[in-house]
């Protein structure tokens, strides 16, 4: 599994300035970050894993959307930026078997190469480029912090306009095509 020290090294690989924190209470999903540091929840991003179908094409993946904590990406706005005719979280130990990370705990940095990464833009425009934003490590005890344009940069993420914030995250349903 992934954690703070391979994040780490591969961010000291590209010299990439970030800080791994030390959280004063463990968590046990992403969205506690802003409870854990104390900040508010635009700050502390999580990674949503979502399982795709595109039945017309054959085939199955899997998509990362970061959003602030406390918020899930809407499904049908996601369905449609990466072409998928159902969409879905996906379970717990698929997230794990493919990300490396702890399901809950998502970092959106190392995730496979074929795994598309899609962004809130909201948070790009919100966030001045040097403002340090925090994310999970897969670890219940750390966090990373890390400037919002490095994040952006290293994650790879395509930014798309989500609708407004959804409230509480929850373990949503499917969305399909009609």
């Amino acid at each position: 599994m992934k954690d703070a020290l391979t994040i780490h090294r591969a961010l000291l690989e590209r010299e990439t300035r970030h800080e791994i924190v030390r959280l004063p209470i463990a968590i046990a999903r992403a969205d506690d970050l802003p409870r854990a540091l104390g900040l508010p929840a635009e700050r502390c991003l999580v990674t949503r894993v979502l399982a795709c179908n595109d039945v017309q094409r054959g085939r199955r993946f899997l998509t990362g959307v970061i959003v602030a904590a406390g918020t899930v990406p809407p499904l049908e706005v996601v369905r449609h930026a990466v072409g998928a005719r159902l969409i879905r979280p996906a379970r717990a130990d698929l997230v794990n078997a493919v990300t490396e990370y702890a399901a809950d705990l998502v970092c959106p940095l190392l995730l496979p190469e074929g795994m598309e990464v899609l962004i809130d833009r909201a948070i790009i425009d919100a966030l001045p480029v040097d403002e340090v934003v925090y994310t999970a490590t897969g670890e219940a005890s750390t966090a990373l912090g890390i400037h919002a344009l490095d994040l952006y940069a290293l994650s790879r993420a395509r930014p798309v306009r989500l609708s407004a914030r959804s409230g509480r995250a929850e373990r949503g349903g499917d969305a399909e095509v009609a």
